[in-house]
């Protein structure tokens, strides 16, 4: 019916699920909700917390667009012929207000994709094309700490940062 939010369910597989999760992150505003079956793996990826081995781009960015539920492990032996890998549930509810503001809601895929371009690096190192030390240091972030190690509200103080500093009619997406 016009006006109803899509329900999305579906089984991802694993070398289209992260394109597709963020395609579908762009058009949250006409989903009630989402469920997916997914390699155990994403799953915990998106739902990771700083600090986490796990925690990456895809956490960040699911956890701006949508509330995330791990609901249950689908054991290899529910398939025949069975995977290698353990599947999961998941229920994704997007958010009606983002859990942190954010000034230009376009630049926080800039930062955060920058900032885990190169795991290993520091903050300083990995966005220093985005923002220098003092702009980093502005958000009480250490400028020598890995982006692993950053929260969801650290990384949107990142990004308003660097909404503070463009220029008006500076594209909202950089290379």
């Amino acid at each position: 019916n016009a006006g109803e939010k899509l329900h999305i369910i579906g089984n991802l597989p694993y070398n289209i699920s992260t394109p597709l999760l963020f395609h579908l992150f762009e058009q949250k505003a006409c989903m009630a909700d989402m469920h997916f079956m997914l390699q155990k793996e994403v799953v915990q990826r998106m739902a990771a917390g700083p600090g986490s081995k796990t925690y990456g781009r895809l956490s960040v960015m699911a956890q701006y667009h949508c509330q995330i539920t791990p609901l249950f492990v689908v054991k290899p032996g529910a398939f025949s012929p069975p995977p290698k890998v353990e599947s999961m549930i998941v229920r994704l509810r997007p958010y009606e207000q983002p859990p942190v503001s954010i000034e230009q809601p376009d630049l926080l895929a800039t930062v955060v994709g920058q900032a885990f371009s190169q795991r290993r690096k520091t903050l300083r190192n990995s966005i220093k094309s985005l923002l220098d030390e003092d702009a980093i240091r502005q958000c009480d972030i250490d400028p020598g700490i890995r982006p692993e190690q950053l929260s969801l509200a650290q990384f949107a103080c990142l990004t308003n940062c660097l909404s503070q500093t463009m220029t008006p009619g500076t594209p909202t997406t950089l290379d």
